[in-house]
């Protein structure tokens, strides 16, 4: 039985690193439960401490989400207009079938996003919507931190308690 849980655990660590990157998903979170499905296995005992620490780990990078882009946004001048367009512009990239899509559609969301805010200035949508997506990538990449953190903490604890498992069903 332990192997289902070790499987749906390896999962949800994959949805929290793919969750990184969509918007979508809350990706560290979603990665906790991986680490939490780990931990009701018989072979893994539970580790409270670690649990604890990661899970507000994960609270507080969630919250820091949805901050960061703003805040990105605000430094440079840009409007939530821009920020939704950054995150519009994340899916539509990761829709068409081109390289480093996301990034692109990213950057062409939120200034097309400051336009619709403003159309009349170019200089300030464009400031700001770099502002938006450097906003964007500092949470991204923030997320995608954690969530490889977590995943190294799933297979490190896979493997040092891998005698223990049962993998009859």
């Amino acid at each position: 039985m332990d192997i289902l849980w070790v499987i749906l655990g390896f999962l949800l660590m994959i949805v929290g690193i793919i969750g990184s990157v969509l918007p979508v998903l809350p990706g560290p979170i979603t990665g906790w439960f991986g680490l939490l499905v780990l931990h009701l296995t018989k072979a893994v005992p539970m580790n409270y401490q670690l649990l604890g620490i990661t899970f507000f780990i994960a609270i507080i990078i969630f919250i820091l989400d949805y901050m960061i882009p703003g805040l990105g946004a605000k430094k440079f001048g840009g409007s939530k207009k821009g920020a939704t367009g950054a995150t519009l512009g994340l899916i539509i990239g990761l829709i068409v079938p081109i390289p480093l899509g996301f990034v692109i559609g990213a950057f062409m969301g939120a200034l097309i996003g400051e336009l619709i805010n403003d159309p009349k200035d170019v200089k300030r949508a464009l400031r700001s919507a770099f502002g938006s997506f450097m906003g964007f990538l500092a949470s991204v990449g923030m997320k995608l931190f954690v969530s490889l953190v977590f995943m190294v903490l799933y297979i490190y604890e896979v493997v040092i308690h891998w005698s223990a498992f049962s993998f009859d069903l």
